[in-house]
């Protein structure tokens, strides 16, 4: 073979490979859709929440996030499902403050909260309403306390389980040393709706499902759970306001993919998340929801795992103080 013909055959040689390689070299993520697990049935604030945060991130990953709503045993049905999924990317679950009740709740969970998901970061933070029946016979939080301590074997608190939400009648009937009967729902949404129709006395719910209802007179609002006042419900004063020294609880929101991710993948999403928190749409949105949306340096992993730890061990005191005993 002359040395022109050898050296035309190795380039072509060289080209083939490059070719082959290139073919077989995984492409970039995402190529399909992603599923985003919901532990939650429709309607509540953790869907509510969910469904503009997926479209938006689409935009940034330029595929369909697919809402699936897998609600259940407060939310565990569908935390173990994301655990267990295959560590692709593919399926990311979104989660609230119950992602750091749950250890303290149940005695034994199929997953580990920090041992099960590798974190993408924070989303924000919501406050949550304690309202009451519309016909309640109290308009102040003083007024509330004395009528719910005089009427205690009357009335019913409607919850969504032991952490299928904020422990928030845990932490009010603590507050004020009264036991009130808590009667568990599969969702907020369906707390409401039995709280309108009377055949409850009253129940916690995160402002961006309560306000509509709230603003309607459809319930009767009492005060914030939180330590700052609700944007969309200005003049609602906080229960510390009122004088429930020491009372504070805010609904965070995050999202987590399962253990093992590569970290390729975990950058792509968190990129994902951090410009959908400056997409002026979804910001839009979430004003309207009264989300305090988690600042550039919140929406990291670091931020989340720190945030998921710290709570752990805050709820864990708090229960064991209260004498709560794991299910």
């Amino acid at each position: 073979m002359k040395p022109a013909t050898r050296v035309l055959a190795l380039i072509a040689l060289i080209t083939l490979q490059l070719t082959w390689v290139s073919s077989a070299a995984p492409q970039q993520y995402p190529t399909r859709p992603i599923n985003l697990i919901v532990p939650f049935a429709p309607g509540g604030p953790v869907d509510t929440l969910a469904r503009p945060v997926a479209t938006s991130m689409a935009k940034s990953l330029k595929q369909t996030l697919i809402i699936d709503n897998i609600g259940g045993a407060s939310g565990n049905i569908g935390v173990v499902r994301a655990a267990k999924a295959a560590p692709d990317g593919y399926t990311v679950l979104i989660h609230h403050i119950g992602m750091s009740t749950s250890p303290a709740l149940f005695r034994k969970l199929d997953y580990d909260p920090l041992a099960d998901f590798e974190t993408i970061g924070l989303i924000g933070d919501s406050t949550s309403m304690l309202v009451a029946r519309r016909d309640f016979p109290a308009n102040d939080l003083q007024g509330f306390i004395a009528y719910v301590k005089a009427n205690k074997d009357k009335l019913t608190f409607a919850s969504t389980g032991p952490s299928g939400g904020p422990p928030c009648a845990l932490l009010f009937m603590n507050a004020i040393q009264t036991k009130i009967l808590e009667v568990a729902y599969k969702s907020s949404a369906l707390g409401m709706t039995e709280l309108i129709a009377g055949r409850v006395d009253m129940m916690c719910d995160s402002v961006l499902t309560a306000t509509p209802y709230i603003k309607a007179g459809r319930v009767k609002v009492i005060g914030a759970t939180s330590k700052y006042r609700s944007r969309a419900l200005p003049d609602v004063p906080t229960l510390e306001e009122q004088g429930l020294t020491g009372f504070e609880l805010a609904n965070w929101m995050g999202l987590y993919v399962p253990k093992n991710t590569p970290k390729e993948v975990r950058d792509r999403l968190v990129s994902a998340l951090q410009a959908s928190l400056r997409d002026p749409d979804l910001l839009a949105v979430l004003n309207r929801l009264d989300l305090k949306v988690a600042t550039q340096e919140q929406a990291t992993p670091a931020a989340l795992a720190e945030r998921l730890k710290s709570e752990i061990e805050k709820w864990g005191a708090i229960f064991r103080k209260a004498g709560v005993q794991p299910n």
